[in-house]
């Protein structure tokens, strides 16, 4: 039997037109703090929480967003979170509140246009 070591999560990379701004956002938003050098900015995980790095875009946002951040807030606090995120800068884009019974989401934009999701998990019976 082969046995590894946990995996965790580092840092989610993206690259942004203006990498100090949108750091400035997620931080607000994760409640992190930021370390700034050439033009990139890292951000310290939240207690629990994850790093981000954001480096400067060397080309055209694609068309199309394959992969994006789902996070997750405590039941009954979803809506409250995206009032919050708005208010910092995204764009509320949609929620999803009914397609399975596990996860009610809504869908944002930051404020350069990268979606994610804020999510919520009903309690457990």
């Amino acid at each position: 039997m082969t046995t590894t070591a946990a995996i965790t999560l580092g840092a989610v990379n993206m690259e942004a037109e203006d990498p100090p701004a949108l750091a400035a956002f997620w931080a607000e938003f994760l409640g992190s703090t930021s370390n700034e050098a050439g033009g990139n900015v890292y951000l310290e995980p939240a207690p629990g929480g994850f790093g981000m790095f954001f480096a400067p875009a060397n080309g055209p946002r694609p068309d199309r967003q394959g992969t994006h951040l789902d996070l997750t807030v405590v039941w009954g606090t979803r809506t409250a979170q995206v009032a919050r995120a708005v208010a910092l800068g995204a764009t509320h884009r949609w929620d999803v509140l009914d397609e399975v019974p596990w996860v009610q989401w809504s869908t944002l934009a930051d404020p350069e246009g990268n979606l994610f999701c804020i999510a919520e998990h009903p309690p457990k019976a």
